[in-house]
């Protein structure tokens, strides 16, 4: 249950991502409200940052008693909370042009935590092969 909850998490992220770069691409001059999928992806991906920052590290040390696993929780978190910083500036904002999504994707913590997450989500499934 609890790495379903991840995964879905994981997935929630990384299907924002896209969207975001989608939106990048309109040429959203910003000078109107959001529009409801924009805001609707980023509380998804607040959520979710969240819960990365929250639970991953319980359920990395349930997972597998390997250090390597939490040692990397740990890393996922300072993305997650940086990440989630950025997100949480962009959700504030009265408007939001697609400028403004494109700096949000090309942020150093967003890209860095998409790389963990797919370090992760790969080295978690083949844990659970094998049974490690």
């Amino acid at each position: 249950m609890t790495i379903a909850k991840l995964e879905k998490h994981i997935d929630k992220i990384e299907e924002s991502y896209e969207f975001f770069l989608a939106y990048a691409a309109q040429g959203v001059s910003g000078d109107q409200e959001p529009n409801s999928d924009l805001v609707s992806f980023l509380e998804a991906t607040e959520t979710a940052l969240a819960f990365l920052q929250e639970e991953l590290h319980g359920i990395m040390e349930s997972l597998t008693p390997s250090s390597s696993f939490t040692a990397l929780a740990d890393v996922v978190r300072q993305d997650a909370l940086k990440t989630r910083a950025a997100v949480g500036l962009v959700m504030v904002q009265p408007a939001i042009s697609s400028q403004l999504i494109d700096n949000l994707n090309a942020s150093i913590h967003f890209r860095a935590l998409l790389t963990d997450l797919f370090l992760l989500d790969e080295a978690m499934k083949t844990s659970i092969k094998y049974g490690r």
